[in-house]
């Protein structure tokens, strides 16, 4: 039943409690039959900003974005005094407020704690996060490559908030969904140095990781690019098939780079390391294990600290040998001549023209060929193939390894003749 009350709802520059910038916070007073409540809309600005006459922002580079909160904040609130009346008898200006909080109608405390009242930018957040994964990293609980991974997500979300906002920053609280396919756009389209949709979509999770903290730090009622989709669409990695692997080995190559370049990446397709790892490895991460003292390589990801651990076959033995008097080894402690990332798979891309491939190298090519090979034509399971690649779950393998019809063949083959006569019949299983 609807009742006669009345919602007044007016807008107010708190001057008593500016910061030392100047700045003060704006409220908002809910009144209902002469009993009101107040609570801040999580905005600040100048005196000089601030029109007591008009209960606006006049002036500043934030000016229409306070205002738009201002008007969106005024249409929520009749919206939830309507919907109220409907509901209740009589409503106050609590009930109101509570709802608009996204709390029960009847909630009895006074400050609703699920949104904070001081605001935070998105950049500020990141820096945040970023200063925090920092201190896991000297505490080597994180790896430094993901650190720089998370510094290039700051650069590129500044780049695209200068470009798309024509400012420094933006507010937490004035994100909407749609920032998450803008982003998206300028990444892949707009920017001067477009980046590939894979490496797009990784920079989007970054900013949904980025938001989800904002939530639940209570910046933010909810992540507002929460259903942006990052995953599941993603352009299968072919691997490399083995004898275009033995091609690249038995190439004869007269620059000596480009030769060092060529042996670490067939050591790649063959140990499935990452270029942080392989670049890490010393001879203190060959081990003889067993019985047999079969030599393994062994060693913790940087990316996760999971260790992986592989058998070192005859063709990863030959390239270790090879290099056991080079400088690389003698005066750094490397096992291997690897280069700068960028440096190395600027390497690779001419390897493949002079082996005559008709697609690029890169390093994570040859950690995919790695866990194709181990599971399709060595036979490992997948559990195994998990294992070696250091991976934390057994899914995050089975984006890497896809089991092909020749292994099922194989398996058939192994088993046709224990399951079936020469007849075609089914045989006596004890």
């Amino acid at each position: 039943m609807k009742s006669n009350q009345k919602l007044t709802v007016l807008f107010w520059h708190r001057k008593s409690k500016a910061d030392n910038k100047g700045l003060a916070p704006i409220f908002c007073r809910i009144s209902i039959d002469g009993f009101n409540v107040e609570f801040s809309i999580g905005k600040k600005v100048s005196f000089e900003h601030w029109d007591p006459s008009s209960k606006r922002v006049v002036s500043g580079i934030q000016a229409k974005q306070i205002n738009k909160r201002i008007s969106e904040i005024s249409t929520d609130l009749d919206r939830h005094f309507a919907m109220l009346q409907l509901q209740h008898a009589y409503v106050t200006p609590m009930m109101v407020r509570n709802v608009f909080y996204g709390l029960p109608a009847d909630h009895k405390k006074g400050n609703p704690k699920q949104i904070r009242t001081v605001s935070c930018n998105l950049l500020q957040l990141t820096e945040k996060y970023i200063a925090d994964f920092q201190t896991m990293v000297t505490k080597g609980l994180r790896s430094a490559q993901t650190l720089r991974q998370w510094r290039a997500t700051y650069n590129k979300i500044q780049e695209f908030v200068q470009h798309e906002y024509r400012n420094m920053d933006i507010e937490i609280k004035e994100i909407e969904y749609s920032f998450a396919s803008r982003f998206y756009r300028y990444l892949t389209i707009e920017r001067e140095r477009v980046i590939g949709e894979a490496a797009a979509k990784k920079q989007i999770k970054n900013t949904k990781q980025i938001l989800t903290l904002a939530e639940s730090e209570g910046y933010i009622e909810k992540n507002p690019i929460q259903r942006f989709r990052c995953g599941g669409d993603d352009t299968d990695i072919l691997p490399l098939e083995l004898e275009q692997v033995r091609s690249i080995w038995e190439k004869e190559i007269c620059l000596k780079r480009l030769e060092e370049v060529r042996d670490v990446f067939v050591f790649q397709c063959f140990t499935g390391f990452a270029f942080q790892d392989v670049y890490a490895l010393n001879v203190k991460h060959i081990l003889n294990i067993g019985l047999k003292q079969e030599s393994w390589i062994i060693k913790e990801r940087g990316k996760t600290g999971v260790p992986e651990m592989v058998p070192v076959m005859p063709i990863v033995e030959e390239i270790i040998e090879k290099y056991k008097n080079h400088p690389c080894r003698t005066v750094l402690g490397r096992l291997l001549p690897v280069n700068s990332n960028a440096r190395y798979n600027g390497y690779l891309k001419k390897l493949a023209v002079l082996c005559g491939l008709d697609r690029e190298l890169n390093t994570h090519l040859a950690r995919h060929t790695f866990a194709d090979m181990m599971l399709n034509v060595m036979g490992f399971s997948l559990e195994e193939v998990s294992k070696m690649l250091g991976h934390r779950s057994i899914r995050t393998t089975q984006r890497y390894a896809k089991v092909k019809k020749n292994k099922i063949s194989k398996t058939w083959e192994n088993v046709r003749e224990k399951i079936f006569t020469p007849e075609g019949k089914l045989r006596t299983i004890s």
